[in-house]
């Protein structure tokens, strides 16, 4: 019988199988598209997430960063990262690396979509197979979290991303984060011509009118797109249980809070792994309390940060304050990386 089936082939997904096959389990991953799949996200690695991925095997290429800079209309304040780097990568980058060290393990992937779930006691069965475990690595609107009924309603404003790469010389070794009133933009860089815009926003508008809010950044996106935009959301995901019986719910299929603080690969990962160790000492039931500790520090941060930035009054007051209290703003970049 399979071990672990994962339904869902990004990021999340295949660190979930790649976990599983280094700790001698058999894991089949189910995902209907051909890797590598793009999509809308930051593309800034932290140095924690770096350091996960490379410890799984994972061979990454992309474009160092030093820290963190915040950029407001009066106000800007950086920090760098404690003792190693952050890596900017691009999304199809990332996931052709994390396909290739699951295929070096073994790991089968099955172009499939999981219609069906049924789980007794023993086990589950979906897409024509059996296995002990499933894990939902399906992403932000995860349909087996619907089908279970594990998600939760969120009454705040909807928060939405855009993103779009320019061929342009990243001018920074940082990520920018620039604020305004409508919302931030981040600037990654991911190769030595190349960067990435990514806009978060309670307003749906376009990509071009939204990037009118950021009068610093839009001179110096002077090539051409390189990309199509892409969008996702809403962002915020509140989930009221990561087990189901077999069933466990893996990255944004577990819950989401927001992609301010660019730290959800990283997590993704760590709980990945303390998904399998978990079943792996047959204690399925004590993962819930893990991804609870381990995202307790992103839950926490983040949320504070959002609740800042939805209100135009303290939107405004964020950089500005980062910028009187440097180490304040260096601790908590240090604590997020």
């Amino acid at each position: 019988m399979i071990d672990l089936l994962v339904a869902g082939g990004g990021p999340a997904g295949l660190a979930t199988a790649i976990h599983a096959a280094l700790a001698g389990l058999r894991a089949v991953v189910v995902e209907p598209r051909a890797a590598p799949v793009d999509k809308a996200c930051g593309e800034g690695l932290m140095p924690g997430g770096v350091a996960a991925l490379r410890a799984m095997g994972v061979t990454l290429q992309g474009h160092p960063l030093a820290g963190i800079d915040y950029i407001g209309p009066t106000a800007r304040v950086r920090a760098d990262f404690a003792h190693t780097r952050g890596l900017g990568v691009r999304r199809t980058a990332l996931h052709a690396a994390l396909a290739e060290r699951a295929a070096d393990l073994g790991v089968p992937v099955i172009a499939a979509k999981l219609d069906d779930l049924r789980q007794d006691e023993h086990g589950v069965e979906a897409a024509g197979l059996r296995a002990r475990w499933l894990v939902a690595a399906d992403g932000l609107h995860s349909p087996i979290r619907a089908r279970l009924r594990l998600g939760l309603p969120d009454r705040r404003p909807s928060r939405y991303g855009l993103r779009r790469h320019f061929h342009v010389a990243p001018w920074s070794d940082h990520v920018e984060v620039h604020w305004s009133a409508a919302g931030e933009a981040y600037v990654t860089p991911v190769s030595d011509d190349l960067v990435g815009v990514a806009i978060l926003s309670t307003r749906r508008m376009s990509y071009d009118d939204h990037l009118a809010a950021f009068p610093t950044l839009l001179p110096k996106l002077t090539g051409e797109p390189a990309t199509a935009v892409r969008g996702a959301g809403p962002l915020r995901q509140r989930v009221r249980a990561r087990v189901a019986g077999r069933v466990l719910l893996v990255g944004d299929a577990a819950g989401y809070t927001d992609a301010l603080t660019g730290e959800g690969l990283c997590l993704a990962v760590r709980c990945a792994q303390a998904l399998v160790g978990c079943l792996v000492e047959d204690r399925a039931g004590d993962y819930e309390h893990a991804w609870r500790r381990l995202s307790r520090t992103h839950r926490l941060l983040t949320g504070a940060l959002l609740e800042a930035a939805r209100r135009q009054s303290t939107a405004r007051l964020v950089v500005p304050a980062a910028a009187r209290l440097p180490w304040l703003f260096t601790a908590v970049v240090r604590a997020l990386a």
